[in-house]
Order: C-alpha cells, then sequence, then structure tokens
C-alpha cells in the first residue's frame, strides 16, 4: 500500500525520488554514481530528521490523522495473543466504532477496548469514523465491569475525533453513556492503562482515559476539541485550525510537561504509519511497565492512586 503523503514531506519525496531515479540511471548505463548517490542519502537523512524533530503541533495533528496510522486492532494483533472480540451493551447494538474483548499479554488475561477508525471510505463509513454511540460506551461499561469481577487488568486504546453528536446518539443519552463510563473508571479496583495512539477528542476520548496510567505515542495529540472547532469558536474561522493547535497544548511533549500523562511512547521517525511492528513494540513495553508498577497494589490503593493522579493535574492560585 502507498503510504499517504502529507504536505511537509513533500521536499523529502522529491528529494528520494531522485536518488531513485539515479541509481536507476546508474545501473542501465553501468555508470558508478555510488559517490553521488551517497551524497544525496546523506541529504535526504538530515532533511528527515530536520523535518520530523521541527514539527509543529498542527503537523502532529496531521501524523496523528493519518489514513495508514495503526489502529486499535491493529495493535491487539501486534501485541497480544488469543483475542476474542465482545459485542453488544446487551441493551440496544453493537458498536463498530469501539471494540474490546479478552486477550493474553505474555501469558496474562487482561481486557482490551479501544477506539476503531477505518483504513478507507468504506470501512470509515461502517466503523462511523471512530466516532461511538452511546451502546459503544455501554458496551465498554459491560466490559470493565467483567474485567472487575474476574479481576483482569484493562488496556484502552484512545482515538477519536469525539463521540458521536448525532440526534439518535444524543436521543440515546450521548452525555449520560459517557458519564457512567467515567464514573465506571472511578470505581475499578483493577489496573487501568491508556494509551492515545492517534487523535483524542474530547469527552469521546475521555471515556476511556480514566487510566492509573496514561501515555501517549510520541505523535499523538489529545484535547478538549479539534482544533477546527477551537478555531470556529474562538475566530469564527476554522481555516485558524494550524494557529488553534499551536494555542491548545495538545501535543504529547506539552502534556508530559503539564502532568496529563505518564509518559511518551517513541514512534518511527516519519510516524507509527511508516513501521507498526516497532510501534506495537514500544507499546508493549511500556504496558508491560506500566502493570508492573502498578503490581502488589490492593483494589482501593489503585482506586486511590487513579483518584490521586487527576485531582494532581492543572493548577490554582488562592486570593
Amino acid at each position: 500500500m502507498a503510504v499517504t503523503l502529507l504536505e511537509f514531506e513533500k521536499p523529502l519525496l522529491e528529494l528520494e525520488n531522485k536518488i531513485a531515479e539515479l541509481r536507476k540511471f546508474s545501473q542501465e548505463k553501468g555508470i558508478d554514481l555510488s559517490r553521488e548517490i551517497a551524497t544525496m542519502e546523506e541529504k535526504a537523512r538530515q532533511l528527515s530528521q530536520e523535518i520530523y524533530t521541527n514539527l509543529t503541533p498542527w503537523q502532529k495533528v496531521q501524523i496523528a490523522r493519518h489514513p495508514q496510522r495503526p489502529t486499535t486492532l491493529d495493535y491487539i494483533n501486534l501485541i497480544f495473543d488469543d483475542f476474542i472480540e465482545l459485542h453488544g451493551d446487551r441493551n440496544f447494538a453493537d458498536d463498530a466504532a469501539l471494540v474490546g474483548g479478552i486477550a493474553l499479554l505474555e501469558g496474562r488475561p487482561v481486557t482490551v477496548l479501544g477506539h476503531q477508525k477505518g483504513r478507507d471510505t468504506r470501512e470509515n463509513i461502517a466503523r462511523n469514523f471512530g466516532m461511538p454511540h452511546p451502546e459503544g460506551y455501554r458496551k465498554a461499561i459491560r466490559l470493565m465491569e467483567q474485567a472487575q469481577r474476574f479481576k483482569r487488568p484493562i488496556i484502552t486504546f484512545i482515538d477519536t475525533p469525539g463521540a458521536f453528536c448525532g440526534i439518535g446518539a444524543e436521543e440515546r443519552g450521548q452525555g449520560e453513556a459517557i458519564a457512567r463510563a467515567l464514573y465506571a473508571m472511578a470505581g475499578l479496583s483493577v489496573p487501568l492503562l491508556a494509551v492515545v495512539i492517534g487523535e483524542g477528542g474530547s469527552g469521546g476520548a475521555l471515556a476511556l482515559g480514566l487510566g492509573n496510567k496514561v501515555y501517549m505515542l510520541e505523535y499523538s495529540v489529545y484535547s478538549v476539541i479539534s482544533p477546527e472547532g477551537f478555531a470556529a469558536i474562538l475566530w469564527k474561522d476554522g481555516s485558524q485550525a494550524p494557529r488553534a493547535a499551536e494555542t491548545m497544548k495538545l501535543t504529547a511533549q506539552d502534556l508530559l510537561q503539564l502532568g496529563v500523562i505518564d509518559g511518551i511512547i517513541p514512534e518511527p521517525l516519519a510516524g507509527a504509519h511508516r513501521d507498526h511492528e516497532f510501534t506495537a513494540s514500544k507499546v508493549k513495553e511500556q504496558l508491560l511497565q506500566g502493570l508492573q508498577e502498578l503490581a502488589g497494589q490492593t483494589g482501593e490503593q489503585l482506586m486511590e492512586q487513579r483518584y490521586q493522579r487527576f485531582r494532581r493535574i492543572g493548577s490554582f492560585q488562592e486570593g
């Protein structure tokens, strides 16, 4: 599958194409151009380093939304063994925008949940572009309560623009479903690890994010609203999204500094979509480390740690 190219990556692609043309010419004509090719490859390496180590917040938003970025099901297949997907909220329907089930992590039973986007238009329509309905969050609550009964750790993958805001979703209690999910997570006596793997948007993301440990992939974003929505509200101009992204402090680096997350998981230089296996291996390492750090805590201690973790976020001054 050809990798979708982002606008800021075009200079690098042009240089890579020139290298490929020069290599082809060298082979066809039997001319030794290895020195020239090596020089251009070094220039491409330097350009790549320059681009991806100086990304703006808006460029990171674009990478977080990349259509070939690994999804929840990709990580489940690469990290866990014997995954069994469980369906339905036992009330209304099954929501394909939120997947969950039971799996083994290095032989240990865990419950895995996550938002699921599609890879193309057809899949995205089927998955509602990763925006769950109330029944999706009620399915998540059901699986969390099941994990609690069987004392299984819970791992959530966050990747959604936000909860679906259609009329049907509102009629079925979208806000109440998200609130109940937060309430359920607050009372869990098992470890809960949350990982933002792409776009963490609004309450739809937070509904899976009340973890004892919260991590973000290096180029993921996490915010109360999309940059486009922020710009439309504040400046009445959605095209100001790049400016909004600068203001919102939505990158993993900003949120680690603010104490919103506990760690940043590294990605390949050009983003997780360039190497799914490498990224999944780093996510797995962080999950195993997080579970090890929480090992030995009682249910009451886990609840208290989770409570204190979120109480520490933010700051205030007394007048």
